[in-house]
């Protein structure tokens, strides 16, 4: 199982390369966590008024072809466990991102992130950059 991070997303919504084309193609599990989907639903709302309705048709495409994982009870405890321990060691990440990466631990996925320098702090989490 691979979940997409939200800047894996964005970059394959504005484009599209054949690379990754390829790639989508040759993987059948990829995901994305409900977490992501509310930061592309907030990158859209933020957005140009006039292009609202044409990105949200994109997303809607783009979505059709993944799972959208849903969070959940273990997704949670992962969180608390995770961030805890950065806290501890003075190293704590984003919240979002700790989110997503705790959501991606907890159902042993792959992390596709082109943010591997913050996301490499948490232990037991397998990350890959498609970018």
């Amino acid at each position: 199982m691979y979940m997409l991070d939200t800047d894996t997303c964005v970059f394959v919504l504005k484009n599209r390369t054949e690379k990754l084309k390829n790639k989508f193609k040759a993987i059948k599990n990829l995901s994305i966590s409900t977490i992501t989907y509310g930061e592309l639903c907030y990158g859209i709302e933020n957005g140009d008024s006039k292009r609202r309705e044409e990105r949200y048709n994109q997303l809607d495409t783009f979505t059709q072809c993944l799972l959208l994982d849903p969070w959940d009870e273990e997704a949670a405890r992962h969180y608390g466990l995770i961030r805890a321990m950065l806290k501890r060691q003075g190293n704590i990440i984003g919240n979002n991102d700790l989110l997503i990466a705790a959501h991606a631990r907890s159902i042993n996925a792959v992390l596709v992130t082109n943010n591997t320098k913050e996301f490499s702090r948490i232990p037991d989490l397998t990350l890959e950059d498609w970018i």
